[in-house]
């Protein structure tokens, strides 16, 4: 079996979605910079250098949007998280339309162990958009740090309806692959089995149903069970092999799958 943060990962790839917002994946970008182990005091001195002077503009009302969005950044990425939290409460206030700025708001809020404030950041968002798929994300894994899986099953399988009724609508497989989730996480993998079933036969062409069904499988000890699933995820999309499914092959000592038919497990195409 893959190592509990391997299948974690693996997990949150099949569900996650892109956020796609520069200040989001340039800060924290960022941060990895300055944790790597070729940065210098001098680096981070000039970089401290920079928050101050933006900051100065900002206390002075000199400051564009550009030159806010960088010095969000720099202190996120300065690991000056307080100091980056009110500046983005600021932002989120001043444009509600963008709601990435809230979720990170968020993800900072639980960063700094402050739950009570990220979930009613959350809410706010959700209270807007609510079937936004981070935003659902990041609020179950909050339920679920504090013993409140009930909770969060119940507003996904709400919302798991929303997104399937009265026509099923895209965004109803990455819901339905959080509640999966959220379900395996909470003792309940016949009902996580049952979801991704559901999911399976409802978007017949994606991969992604059958491979998380793989995974529950694998963990539950039903090892034929998880390499019919891997053959047949494989089976729905021709051409080149998608990587998680060469991921999960490999992890688990399956390479014989990469390659098969869902007819033959077992057997290299070609043999």
């Amino acid at each position: 079996m893959p190592p509990a943060a391997n299948r974690s990962g693996i997990w949150k790839g099949i569900a996650a979605a892109a956020l796609g917002l520069t200040c989001i994946a340039g800060g924290w970008w960022l941060g990895q910079l300055q944790n790597g182990a070729g940065n210098t005091d001098q680096v981070r001195l000039s970089l401290e250098r920079q928050a101050s002077a933006l900051q100065q503009q900002l206390n002075l009302g000199q400051a564009s949007p550009g030159d806010q969005q960088r010095l969000l950044e720099l202190l996120v990425g300065l690991d000056r998280k307080p100091e980056a939290t009110v500046l983005l409460e600021r932002l989120a206030d001043q444009q509600p339309q963008k709601w990435p700025l809230r979720l990170l708001l968020a993800e900072l809020r639980r960063d700094q162990q402050d739950r009570s404030g990220a979930e009613r950041e959350l809410r706010q968002l959700l209270n807007l958009r609510p079937d936004q798929i981070e935003g659902l994300q990041l609020l179950a894994l909050l339920q679920l740090e504090t013993g409140r899986s009930a909770q969060a099953q119940k507003q996904l399988e709400a919302a798991l309806s929303r997104a399937s009724k009265p026509q099923l609508k895209p965004q109803a497989l990455a819901i339905g692959l959080l509640l999966a989730n959220v379900l395996e996480k909470s003792g309940r993998p016949a009902q996580a089995d049952s979801v991704l079933l559901k999911l399976a036969a409802d978007f017949p062409t994606d991969q992604r149903p059958l491979l998380a069904r793989a995974l529950l499988q694998q963990e539950g000890g039903d090892h034929k069970g998880a390499q019919q699933s891997l053959a047949q995820a494989r089976s729905r999309r021709p051409g080149p092999s998608d990587p998680r499914l060469d991921q999960v092959a490999a992890e688990w000592g399956l390479a014989p799958l990469r390659g098969t038919s869902p007819s033959q497990p077992g057997k290299q195409i070609g043999n």
